[in-house]
């Protein structure tokens, strides 16, 4: 009943890469359904891919990361390094990648260590913790907003799928904004919601 991580062998984290013919159907609508599919994160990796096949020769890498595993600020490495081994791999190479001087592992626990234990009245965390149910407190559990209807007596929580397109200067502002910002795209489009 509680959230926990599980960290799987290097082995078991590894996407199944899925083939699919796609020279009759044509790869868009593919690429859609593939992309659209939800992911069971009870089961499922966060991350999938697939090859499609749009002619003999030709194929298009479709790779779908959960925002749990990626964000804006991964994409940009993620990219680099598909490049760097994709060059590698067609010239019959293998990428020559440095071991990372830190790991995740590692920064989780320097944050530990910072951090504190939450039952150390004297810890970073815990002082961090008082202060903002301090600073939240007297907050009311709903903000009395305008809205276009009544506020149904219960939820069911079932989300939809809304479409917004958004022209290209107002994305590339956007990301002016998140540069400024030093935060991702997701982080300004949330702020706005």
């Amino acid at each position: 009943g509680e959230p926990c991580q599980l960290v799987l062998p290097a082995e078991a984290a590894r996407p199944v890469l899925e083939i699919v013919d796609c020279r009759a159907a044509g790869a868009a609508a593919v690429a859609e359904e593939f992309a659209d599919r939800p992911f069971d994160l009870a089961g499922d990796l966060p991350v999938r891919a697939a090859a499609l096949q749009v002619a003999a020769e030709e194929h298009l890498l479709v790779l779908v990361l959960h925002h749990i595993a990626s964000d804006g600020w991964s994409m940009g490495p993620l990219m680099r390094d598909l490049a760097e081994a994709y060059t590698a791999r067609t010239a019959g190479e293998r990428p020559a990648w440095q071991p990372l001087a830190v790991q995740y592992a590692d920064y989780a626990l320097w944050q530990r260590e910072l951090l504190g234990a939450e039952d150390d009245p004297e810890s970073l965390v815990s002082r961090q913790l008082a202060h903002w149910r301090e600073a939240l407190a007297d907050l009311p559990a709903e903000v009395p907003l305008p809205t276009d209807r009544p506020r149904r007596a219960s939820t069911d929580h079932l989300g939809d799928r809304v479409v917004l397109p958004l022209g290209a200067e107002l994305h590339r502002e956007l990301l002016q904004v998140a540069r400024a910002h030093r935060v991702t795209l997701f982080m300004v489009l949330q702020a706005g919601v």
